[in-house]
């Protein structure tokens, strides 16, 4: 840790030269600027090796037990079925609906689909490979800002963390667009380093492709990859607001590419949009996955377009959008058990780490490089801390691996800078070092405290790690004062003065550093102990396949959510339950591989083999078969989808001909379920009730009956 490498300077600002040959002399005026790459430790490789080993380990550990994550599952496999589906997003392999989100994060999935075939390994590898992409990218772009040091350590703790862990094991969205995100901010810092365009460009199209993964949240990482360059890139301001003008342009034009596609691809020629009422892909963006996540905005989700819940079909209603008053326990949710236990161990570092990173700074020139980096990550944090304390996270866990970037950030350049000013003996800085020791160490024994039944020797064991990492501390201090004492020395034979004291003074700094850095090691192990004894409980098959990210007895407050849970009891779901008794979700029952032979043997050239009320009922035929089956109502079961006129248009012209009647309730299904009644005719000997529609019944009168 002694030999960290130091933050380079930032190179001059290089003027542009003018003349027939300026482009030529600014160039080679832009490459000698640039620093030659230091030399790296000895030690750097294998520990970095180390660190992707583990974390590899972590993300990928009993991946052959994956289980499939509702929703998401089905539309990576509908998406393998066709480039056309690939393209939209599409949940059943009919192409009618598309998920309700954009589906960039499901295309690397979908391609792994068609590679490996549809198993639930097969979708869970792309983020562990995202995964470990992620730590490679974080040390790199650490390693460029702060120094090898760091970089290891922000790199370690990253991939120690639990939310992390849990994350690149899952099935979701996070992982691509957290990879996304770190690719952007390492871009960002190269281009501020010398005031490069290039990268800055690469910044902007990394954001916009983390779009397609997670939508506006991607934006949010904008206000900290601008100002870094503002602040930092050494060139005028006229030349920085150019830079970040053409930067912009291209984030949106990355950004807006889905959008536009669906925008001007003709309604009928494409599938509808979910999440919405007016089968846009801006509603779906902007209302349906923004402002309907902040009630404290009071915007009705009629007035974008949108559905007014956002919860799945068939369960319980989140209330209204547009109507909820903000609340003080609402501005202190990153701090709840749920969401601190999995992400916030280094919160105290963090902090401390920000502020004596830029108040250490101060006087320095506009484009030192460490301070930018600060005002990058720390900007970074705020900013996801306030977008998730305002917005709706509930159960989803993997959110938090944007939060987890800066986080491991920090906790490695401030260690380091911490640890500088532990051997530099000034009082002024010396007292970082072991403050954020106690302070992380009482933090995360607070946050073990919570769950005192899950690993009860958490926090007596980090408590006494931090002990014995103080008092060697102090040791060496200590020591290193009381050498530094000696005085003068003998005169040699030849004549020659040796001091002694210089000796003794040498010996002693050798001393307090080897004893300081015995300390340093106690003190990060007792600082990334429990964030890692959480992390690893997903090596626990009990706690290892949670579906939203989550890790140790969080796990089961959140399985149930994310792994196809089964109708409700209510509402006249009855008959499914009866026939479905003894299904546990892993391939399809006898009743339902009896009702999916039935209706591909008469399925007379339709498009869809059968139309269900839901998606729930529609999930396990396109989950375990690919079967275009046709789902009503969207993922929340309140998107017009079908409608009623375009309902019996599908049965008019011969491309629907069944109908699965009950599982949870929808409003297309409460529409469409009387017509299908009155018209259409009962199907025995199955155990669901299945309808056959003819053609000519969607001609008939209201009153008619098939």
């Amino acid at each position: 840790m002694a030999s960290t490498t130091s933050a380079r300077s930032a190179p001059p600002a290089i003027a542009a030269p003018t003349g027939p040959a300026g482009a030529g002399r600014l160039l080679a005026r832009a490459r000698a600027a640039r620093p030659a790459p230091e030399p790296r430790p000895a030690h750097a490789r294998p520990v970095l090796l180390a660190i992707l080993v583990v974390a590899a380990v972590l993300f990928a550990w009993d991946i052959q037990h994956s289980a499939f994550h509702a929703f998401y599952s089905e539309t990576a496999r509908s998406m393998s079925e066709s480039w056309w589906g690939f393209l939209f997003g599409s949940f059943d392999p009919g192409n009618s609906v598309t998920i309700d989100k954009l589906p960039g994060f499901l295309w690397p999935q979908a391609l792994s689909v068609r590679i490996f075939g549809f198993h639930p390994w097969a979708l869970t590898l792309p983020q562990v490979i995202e995964g470990v992409l992620s730590v490679a990218i974080l040390y790199r772009a650490v390693r460029r800002w702060a120094g090898e040091n760091a970089a290891l350590l922000a790199a370690g703790a990253f991939a120690l963390t639990p939310a992390v862990a849990g994350l690149f094991r899952t099935e979701v969205e996070d992982p691509a667009f957290t990879l996304c995100v770190l690719l952007a901010g390492e871009a960002a810092l190269r281009a501020a380093r010398a005031a490069r365009l290039r990268p800055l460009l690469a910044a902007g199209a990394w954001v916009g492709l983390g779009f397609q993964a997670k939508m506006l949240e991607a934006w949010a990482v904008l206000p900290a990859l601008g100002l870094l360059y503002l602040l930092s890139a050494p060139a005028t301001l006229r030349r920085r607001l150019a830079h970040l003008s053409a930067a912009g342009a291209l984030c949106l034009a990355a950004s807006a590419s889905w959008v536009l596609l669906v925008t001007f691809t003709p309604a009928q020629d494409r599938p509808f949009v979910d999440g919405t009422t007016n089968n846009s892909a801006v509603s779906q963006v902007v209302g349906y996955n923004f402002v309907n996540r902040f009630s404290n905005l009071h915007v009705d989700a009629a007035d974008t377009g949108s559905v007014a819940v956002s919860t799945m079909a068939g369960t319980a209603p989140a209330p209204p959008t547009g109507h909820t008053r903000p609340t003080a326990a609402q501005w202190v949710k990153m701090f709840a058990p749920s969401i601190v236990s999995q992400i916030g161990w280094l919160y105290p570092t963090a902090a401390l780490a920000t502020v004596c990173g830029l108040v250490w700074r101060r006087g320095r020139p506009r484009t030192d490089p460490l301070r930018a980096g600060f005002v990058l990550w720390g900007v970074w944090l705020v900013t996801y801390f306030l977008v998730f304390s305002a917005g709706a996270i509930g159960g989803h866990t993997y959110y938090l691996g944007v939060v987890a970037v800066p986080l491991a950030a920090l906790f490695g350049a401030g260690t380091v800078q911490f640890w500088r000013g532990w051997l530099r003996g000034g009082r002024s800085r010396a007292w970082a070092l072991p403050t954020a020791v106690v302070g992380t160490v009482a933090w995360s024994a607070a946050i073990a405290e919570l769950f005192p039944d899950f690993l009860p020797w958490l926090a007596p064991a980090a408590v006494a790690l931090a002990v014995v990492a103080l008092a060697l501390l102090a040791r060496g201090r200590s020591a290193a004062r009381s050498r530094g004492a000696v005085g003068g020395g003998p005169v040699t034979g030849s004549g020659a003065a040796v001091d002694s004291g210089s000796v003794a003074r040498a010996g002693g700094r050798t001393a307090r550093r080897r004893t300081a850095l015995v300390g340093l090691g106690a003190g990060l192990v007792a600082m990334l102990l429990p964030s890692a004894a959480w992390a690893s409980s997903v090596l626990d098959p009990a706690y290892g396949h949670s579906g939203m990210g989550s890790t140790g007895p969080v796990v089961n407050r959140h399985r149930a959510v994310a792994h196809h849970p089964k109708p409700p009891g209510k509402g006249g779901h009855t008959g499914h339950q009866a026939a479905d008794r003894a299904y546990d979700g892993t391939a399809l029952s006898p009743a339902q591989r009896r009702l999916l032979d039935y209706t591909r043997a008469h399925r007379d050239g339709a498009a869809f083999l059968f139309a269900t009320t839901s998606w729930r009922t529609a999930s396990p035929y396109i989950l375990h078969a690919g079967a275009a089956v046709l789902p009503m109502g969207g993922f929340t079961g309140t998107a017009p989808t079908p409608t009623a006129a375009g309902f019996r248009h599908l049965v008019a012209t011969g491309q629907l001909r069944y109908v699965v009647l009950g599982g949870p309730a929808t409003d297309p299904g409460r529409a469409i379920g009387p017509w299908v009644r009155g018209h259409c005719t009962p199907v025995p000997g199955q155990a669901y009730r299945l309808y056959r529609c003819a053609p000519e019944s969607a001609g008939a009168g209201p009153g008619a009956r098939g």
